[in-house]
């Protein structure tokens, strides 16, 4: 269990009852913001958000996993709770912003989840401000994490909520199919989405992104390459990075609702380029300006140039090129053109001109003004 500080009262609840040993592995207090940027990999773009608990649960996940060679094997027990929660191994996230000793210009609010190996949960409620003391709040925060919890390993009973008039509990919960349960462990690397293909073909363009959301650039850049190219562009999304928590299931459910029944998405774990050449060898990968930067970049290597070399000849032994798209940085819009690369890279690369394609909005921008 990950929680921030509101919400921390059912850790107390849980380890008062007899045998929460065999129930508990470890539960963590991220309570200043560098702690929880440091549980989470990278700074989140809110500390109180239902995407940052859902990152805090899966780390959590992660961290149950890494003590499955250690864990001894549980005894049975008849109280039905551990018996099922001994069953699975399940991470937890709570994050809220409640009353203070101080004023709070936002509202007050929760947001929990929970991770498995075959679902993702969220939970949100956003509280009446100003109605309860702070350790009313906890006290509702702390029953509410034990009610999500008891559904997570299918206890039936739950506690009472003494919520108030307009306060409200959403909840969200992904069951993954198996393919997906299948990539998530590892035992497979890639899963398709789309028209029936035959088994043996392989993408001749694909466009790599995070697509958080997907917007009318995305779109312009997938007709441009497919009409430069004279093949589909096929999208795939790695559900796994190199600093941030891997995708849940709510996440694969939310990209892949933005493509239609007849575009071609992959879910991969290819988290790095030399994994996605591996994956689709002989490919063209659309990507901006920005990502293509990256790649060139010694510092994503471990600040070793001899790494990134290695990685470039050996994308370029797959056969793999890229078509660079021009993106705004900073306050300029820069093409491949303006760019700086390794010689071995910039002779993977094509450019696309600005008078092609210039679009300055990103996903991040569209992520803040939903917010915001």
């Amino acid at each position: 269990m990950v929680i921030t500080g509101g919400g921390s009262g059912a850790i107390r609840e849980l380890l008062v009852v007899p045998g929460g040993s065999r129930v508990l592995l470890e539960a963590i207090i991220p309570y200043a913001p560098e702690a929880l940027t440091r549980w989470l990999g990278a700074d989140p773009e809110q500390f109180c958000s239902p995407a940052t608990a859902r990152a805090m649960a899966m780390r959590a996940f992660e961290r149950a996993v890494s003590y499955r060679a250690t864990r001894p094997a549980v005894a049975g027990s008849g109280h039905a709770g551990i018996a099922a929660a001994a069953a699975i191994e399940l991470g937890f996230g709570c994050t809220a912003s409640l009353a203070t000793d101080r004023p709070k210009r936002g509202p007050h609010r929760v947001h929990l989840a929970w991770q498995t190996a075959s679902a993702t949960a969220a939970y949100s409620l956003e509280l009446v401000k100003g109605a309860r003391a702070r350790d009313e709040e906890e006290t509702l925060v702390s029953r509410l994490v034990l009610n999500a919890l008891a559904e997570a390993v299918n206890v039936p009973q739950r506690v009472s909520l003494p919520l108030r008039s307009g306060e409200e509990i959403s909840r969200s919960i992904v069951h993954a199919p198996d393919s997906w349960q299948q990539l998530f462990c590892g035992a497979r690397t890639s899963v398709y989405h789309g028209p029936t293909r035959t088994a043996s073909a392989t993408p001749r363009a694909v466009f790599p992104g995070a697509f958080n959301p997907r917007h009318h650039g995305h779109r312009r850049m997938q007709a441009i390459a497919a009409a430069r190219l004279g093949v589909p562009v096929e999208h795939e999304i790695a559900i796994v990075s190199v600093d941030k928590a891997p995708l849940d299931f709510l996440d694969l459910e939310s990209r892949a609702g933005q493509f239609s029944a007849d575009e071609a998405l992959w879910f991969t774990r290819a988290a790095t380029f030399v994994e996605k050449s591996r994956l689709f060898p002989n490919a063209t990968f659309v990507v901006g300006a920005d990502t293509v930067t990256r790649i060139g970049d010694p510092r994503y290597y471990g600040n070793y140039v001899a790494r990134r070399d290695e990685a470039l000849t050996a994308i370029a032994a797959a056969g793999c090129r890229f078509l660079v798209f021009g993106r705004k940085v900073g306050q300029s819009f820069a093409t491949l053109d303006d760019l700086d690369l390794p010689p071995a890279l910039a002779a993977m690369c094509v450019g696309v001109p600005a008078e092609e394609f210039r679009d300055d909005i990103s996903s991040t921008e569209l992520r803040h003004a939903a917010v915001g």
